[in-house]
């Protein structure tokens, strides 16, 4: 499977210079990292939430883990990990399983961890288990329009 069109689409038509990273099949971001021998610090993971009654994502680095009282205390209520079957339904152009860091396409908030937003590039899913989008990181925030915050913590 190819970048969903949308996002596709959505980047060149932003404007936005980025390139294609290609790796072995990888299930988790720390898993593409290690495809494509860089470290987990420099690769983001999004992670699908509910808060309250709505959907947000965290992007963090794939080796950190969630803090997720001070991310339930950043959002002012409870945040809780969201199913497989929600997030595939609200992803449903990106390979089951995958969830799109890019939330702007899908009408949900971002919360970036300001780990990421400090380093000069950005490595993100590129909706498949195959390939990776890398750009600046403050394209990704100028995209995305995330709350950049700490929330994610070393594992």
């Amino acid at each position: 499977m190819l970048m969903p069109r949308r996002l596709e689409c959505h980047l060149d038509m932003k404007q936005v210079p980025y390139s294609m990273i290609f790796h072995a099949p990888a299930d988790s971001a720390q898993m593409a990292a290690s495809a494509m021998h860089l470290p987990g610090k420099e690769v983001a993971k999004a992670v699908a939430l509910q808060a309250g009654g709505r959907e947000i994502l965290a992007v963090l680095p794939a080796c950190y883990r969630i803090n997720f009282e001070k991310l339930s205390a950043i959002v002012g209520e409870p945040v809780r990990l969201m199913d497989e079957e929600g997030f595939s339904e609200l992803f449903a152009d990106c390979e089951r399983g995958v969830i799109s860091p890019f939330g702007e396409l899908y009408g949900v908030p971002v919360y970036l961890d300001e780990a990421l937003a400090e380093d000069p590039e950005i490595i993100l899913s590129a909706g498949t288990h195959l390939d990776c989008v890398r750009m600046g990181s403050a394209d990704f925030v100028h995209l995305a329009e995330p709350h950049v915050c700490s929330f994610a913590a070393k594992r």
